[in-house]
């Protein structure tokens, strides 16, 4: 299936039924009086997160949703019966916002979480609701409210403990195929990565973590440039950035120091909160160069970039290097699992700095 992540959609809840008018006319019972019954409340319309989906590609096919309207009330004081809701399922982490005023109705992150976004209509009232001592026999009835409209735009942001930024053709594909079960489309040419890939890196027992690589940035991308601007959202819900350079690039004149720096000037651009995230120097491709001209090699960009981080040299070919990556990787995200932890239980901690961020 190809994946989308923006999506506009419309939304209609049910509208409320009409209330009846309505007399009591019996046999043997004198001053019946109204009896009218009120109408049913319109339907509303959620949307829902849905582990089982992974792209907003439905919306593309079915843009209009409605929820059903109540039904009219009944003699008897019978209330019609209230229009069923409609539920939309959505990817987890989906954002929703209103087209028309931008304003964000919610962020849909959990499995089986709702949002209610189109309201149903209240039913009408009857006429019996309209009795009173100088109006005995009221004949006004409520014709029951609308249901809500809006336009919707809908955002689907991946959801991962790490992702892989870098230029194209830097090795992001290569390495999650390497330390995951994913199979990204892999090539001797730029932007062979069109969509985020999701892929999980099991380190051990009971530890695992989720990896993204997204499509590979260039320089402007903060300005749209290349495939990077519309995917570089995916990247603000990682807990952790594994910059890849490739330190043996096919092409002479190419600087992996400058297009290091471009990476990160694209993400200050783009997002000062994204560009805070920690990252991680990994130099990828070790095995074009003998050993020691590799890590010879590796300390001369790490120097040029005066990087103080953690900083690794692998192979996504061979896989060189990956297994350490992922130990430091798995035991990042735990040190920050517990700090999480260890902060909620002490409210005054909570303003300290995670560990481990670079």
């Amino acid at each position: 299936m190809k994946f989308v992540d923006e999506a506009r959609t419309r939304v209609q809840a049910g509208s409320g039924g009409r209330g009846s008018t309505s007399f009591r006319r019996e046999k043997f019972v004198p001053f019946g009086g109204p009896d009218g019954g009120d109408g049913g409340n319109g339907g509303s319309v959620y949307l829902r997160a849905a582990s089982g989906i992974n792209t907003l590609a439905d919306f593309r096919i079915e843009r209009t949703f409605k929820a059903q309207h109540g039904e009219p009330g009944s003699s008897n004081d019978c209330t019609g019966r209230g229009g069923e809701d409609l539920y939309v399922p959505v990817p987890i982490g989906t954002v929703v916002r209103d087209a028309d005023t931008a304003e964000v109705l919610g962020d849909l992150t959990r499995d089986g979480e709702e949002l209610l976004v189109a309201r149903g209509g209240k039913g009408g009232w009857g006429n019996q609701r309209f009795k009173s001592s100088t109006n005995r026999s009221p004949r006004q009835f409520g014709p029951g409210l609308p249901g809500e409209k809006r336009s919707l735009e809908l955002e689907l942001r991946v959801i991962a403990d790490v992702g892989l930024l870098g230029l194209p053709n830097a090795g992001k594909s290569t390495l999650i195929r390497q330390v995951s079960a994913a199979r990204p489309k892999v090539a001797d040419y730029p932007f062979t990565t069109l969509h985020p890939n999701l892929g999980v890196v099991d380190v051990g027992e009971h530890r695992s973590f989720v990896m993204a690589d997204i499509p590979g940035l260039i320089e402007g991308a903060a300005e749209g440039a290349g495939l990077g601007i519309r995917f570089l959202r995916h990247l603000q819900r990682t807990r952790l950035l594994l910059h890849l350079v490739d330190m043996s690039p096919p092409d002479p004149e190419s600087d992996p120091v400058r297009d290091a720096r471009a990476i990160v000037g694209e993400l200050k651009k783009f997002s000062k909160e994204l560009a805070a995230k920690p990252r991680w120097l990994v130099i990828n491709k070790r095995d074009l160069l003998p050993a020691k001209e590799a890590e010879q090699r590796a300390r001369q960009i790490v120097r040029s970039l005066r990087y103080k981080g953690p900083q690794f040299l692998i192979s996504g070919v061979t896989g060189e290097g990956t297994r350490e990556l992922c130990e430091a990787v798995m035991t990042f995200l735990e040190e920050q699992d517990r700090s999480a932890r260890a902060h909620a239980s002490s409210p005054e901690d909570a303003g300290a700095a995670p560990p481990g961020a670079t």
